[in-house]
């Protein structure tokens, strides 16, 4: 079947086999981080709308679940901010109609200073929101937001969501070396983890080609650190792979596409994407396996924020 809004099932280090909604078109997003995977944003915005019809995306996902795939999670993720699509409640709420398998938000956490936003997400069973900073300096680095977003604001929509919400609450934490890695943050971090009702905290690093080339990972040692430093705070995990292979929805078939697309000409992730009609996030997952095979690498060509490939 052809898929324009959903892709997958992908292997996904949190959620097992992750069938992704695409609801956000290319980097909509109200931040423009140092770290993503997807590169730069293209439309830095905090102004929510329709941008596609649920029904279109509804019937999709119909269509693919009837192939009774096996699927752990379907996750409303986007290569942008799902929260800035305001349709994302009744969509939520139409897939726990048609289907019994669990839903997941992946979000910035940007916007759940709104209402509106923390109450369409009321029926999802998981949401992941990030938190990458809590000092306002930091935060404009690592996370170059919308001018509209303080930290203040940002922090208060995540402590009233972690109030009111019913579902899970895992948070993510993305470290970059010598952004927000200092022992100062981390306690600071710590210190506003204690106001919030969450399930479990996830520590992230840099483990895919990053919009900004100077973005760069923490060592296992050194996440290992900062895992200690949050054992009082709850559960923790370390969910950056570093060298670990990838052993589930794993399609050699596409593997072998992607090597034998590569030794033609290098090519960027957006442009294997149309090539090969693979989602970029789900495209995303074999470029990180391939890279950790030493089969493939990634390089920027004269400062272009874009990353190409090609075979080693």
């Amino acid at each position: 079947m052809s898929k324009r809004y959903i892709y997958g099932p992908v292997p996904s280090r949190r959620l097992g086999r992750s069938l992704g909604i695409d609801i956000i078109p290319h980097k909509i997003c109200s931040y423009d981080c140092i770290y993503c995977q997807l590169g730069n944003t293209m439309d830095k915005t905090i102004n929510r709308k329709t941008f596609y019809k649920p029904s279109l995306i509804l019937d999709e996902l119909n269509e693919f679940l009837e192939q009774n795939i096996e699927v752990d999670f379907i996750t409303f993720s986007g290569s942008g901010e799902p929260t800035l699509n305001s349709d994302i409640g009744e969509m939520i709420s139409q897939v726990k109609f048609i289907s019994d398998i669990p839903t997941v938000v992946l979000t910035n956490g940007s916007l759940l200073w709104d209402e509106n936003v923390r109450y369409e997400l009321k029926e999802a069973d998981i949401v992941v929101p990030s938190m990458d900073a809590v000092s306002g300096e930091v935060f404009e680095m690592i996370n170059r937001p919308c001018k509209e977003l303080e930290i203040l604001k940002v922090l208060d929509g995540l402590r009233k969501f972690s109030e009111s919400f019913q579902g899970k609450i895992y948070l993510e934490m993305m470290f970059v070396k010598g952004i927000n890695d200092s022992e100062y943050e981390i306690n600071k971090m710590r210190e506003f983890i204690q106001k919030l009702r969450i399930d479990k905290i996830q520590l992230n690093t840099v483990v895919r080609p990053p919009c900004e080339k100077d973005s760069k990972p923490l060592n296992k040692e050194e996440m290992g650190n900062i895992k200690e430093m949050f054992r009082d705070s709850g559960s923790v995990e370390t969910i950056a792979h570093f060298s670990a292979k990838i052993k589930t929805v794993y399609n050699i078939d596409v593997e072998k596409e992607v090597i034998n697309l590569l030794k033609r000409r290098p090519c960027k992730l957006k442009e294997m994407s149309v090539s090969l009609g693979i989602h970029t996030n789900e495209l995303i997952k074999y470029m990180t396996e391939l890279e950790s095979k030493n089969i493939i690498k990634s390089y920027v060509v004269d400062d272009s924020k874009d990353n190409y490939y090609k075979v080693f």
